[in-house]
């Protein structure tokens, strides 16, 4: 610890520097400094060491791009810029847990200050060697029947659940944070509505489960920059407790709103717009967060390892799953659940589209007689959704396919069997159970003389 201080002593810069605003334009600051201080990511402070934040985003020329992170009422032409430093690291500790924080890793919770660890880490870090860490392969439980089935999920996973707005996406985020086998909970709320913000402490996790959880949100009203800040804060913390030995299962909601706090910044930075309006960083930045999740690195025999499974959610737009953000998702992580508006629509929650969910790690992770089940259910419901107009006008006469009449007959149940309550948690063995009993073909009866 002595050593660890020695070095964050040694490493303070001990000049300070100034600048000041030369222009402001919508979003974007431009500031003249001292070429010492102008780095790329650097904070600053507007008007005093205790002024609204910034950070550096960008240059043009010899003149600093910098994006405030708080309001800026009253700032003026010639007002002074200070660099300041220590705002690129943080220091998780087990205090944090049952805490709510900000992407500056304030309180937010009003249960006084955090106390920090004695480890710095950096927030905006690099994920581990890929030819270092750890094989995936032990599978996990995470209490929704739907995934547990059909989008199975491994210690260490990354899955992405896809869903347009107002399909259920929160909803069923908060089903994986009660029902998720793991140590720790690291949730970030990114871009979402301030209201959901205390729904999720006090209903969705409760006393019990907040003991375990860490919370940083940036809702939807706070500057680009503090929303970008507070997905890399999260993996930080994930990564803290994950290098301590420790399971952790990370949360972000949504990589869809971080993806959009990158199109601001970098259209303020000057980058060229590409599909859809996001800039080429928006694509460079996406796999380097997500990356960043995953298993730890390999350990010796006999010490314990951690894993960060990422269970990431994306704001679909315009219920479109092919758009740019969906698509680069879709592409890194390691399987995606689909959530589907024609099957909300129809009253069945949560609305898994199983047909359109897959997990990359399905065939390791499930035994032959599990595949098996699920392969056959996940066929029927193919054959009944190919078949469901013809059936439902009549036109399917029974008899015409064995298999169809089968798929027809078993429709409801699979139905049944897929909704679930959002304070319901079932286990991946009782839920193999139950779908093992209604697939079971009935035995016939024999009357009594035959």
């Amino acid at each position: 610890m002595l050593a660890s201080a020695i070095r964050d002593l040694k490493a303070l810069e001990p000049r300070r520097f100034e600048g000041r605003v030369t222009a402001l334009e919508g979003l974007r600051i431009e500031a003249a400094g001292p070429a010492g201080a102008l780095r790329l990511g650097a904070a600053v402070r507007f008007g005093s060491e205790t002024g609204p934040r910034g950070e550096l985003v960008g240059f043009e020329g010899e003149r600093a791009i910098l994006l405030a992170c708080d309001e800026l009422n009253g700032l003026g032409p010639g007002a002074p810029v200070l660099f300041t430093s220590g705002l690129d690291t943080v220091r998780p500790s087990d205090a944090w847990l049952g805490r709510v924080i900000d992407a500056f890793a304030e309180p937010l919770d009003g249960k006084g200050p955090l106390r920090s660890g004695w480890k710095p880490r950096q927030v905006r870090a690099i994920a581990p060697n890929a030819q270092s860490r750890a094989r995936v392969d032990e599978k996990m439980a995470l209490g929704v029947k739907a995934i547990d089935v059909f989008a199975p999920c491994a210690r260490g996973q990354r899955l992405g659940v896809f869903a347009g707005s107002g399909v259920g996406k929160s909803t069923i985020l908060s089903m994986l944070a009660r029902g998720a086998d793991a140590e720790i909970v690291v949730i970030g709320l990114i871009g979402e509505r301030g209201r959901e913000v205390r729904e999720f402490v006090e209903d969705t996790l409760g006393p019990e489960g907040l003991k375990r959880a860490v919370i940083v949100t940036a809702t939807s009203d706070e500057a680009a920059p503090r929303r970008r800040r507070a997905a890399w804060l999260t993996l930080a913390v994930a990564e803290h407790f994950r290098d301590e030995g420790r399971q952790v299962v990370c949360f972000l909601d949504s990589v869809t709103r971080f993806a959009m706090a990158q199109r601001e910044i970098g259209l303020a930075a000057g980058e060229p717009p590409t599909t859809r309006g996001y800039t080429p960083s928006v694509f460079a930045e996406l796999p380097k967060l997500l990356e960043r999740a995953g298993p730890g690195i390999s350990v010796a025999p006999g010490e314990k390892q951690g894993h960060i499974t990422g269970l990431f959610t994306v704001l679909v737009d315009g219920d479109d799953h092919n758009e740019p953000i969906s698509d680069a998702v879709r592409a890194i992580l390691d399987g995606h659940v689909t959530l589907s508006r024609h099957i909300a629509e129809r009253g069945r929650f949560p609305a898994v589209d199983v047909l359109k969910s897959i997990s990359r790690l399905q065939q390791i992770l499930q035994t032959p007689k599990e595949k098996e089940l699920a392969v056959k259910a996940r066929r029927l419901m193919a054959l009944y959704s190919n078949m469901e107009e013809l059936v439902r006008i009549g036109a399917y006469a029974k008899g015409a396919d064995a298999e169809v009449d089968e798929a027809v007959r078993l429709w409801p149940q699979l139905e049944a069997f897929l909704a679930q309550d959002v304070f319901e948690k079932t286990t991946p063995e009782e839920a193999f159970a139950k779908l093992e009993a209604l697939m079971t073909p009935p035995v016939p009866v024999r009357q009594a003389g035959k």
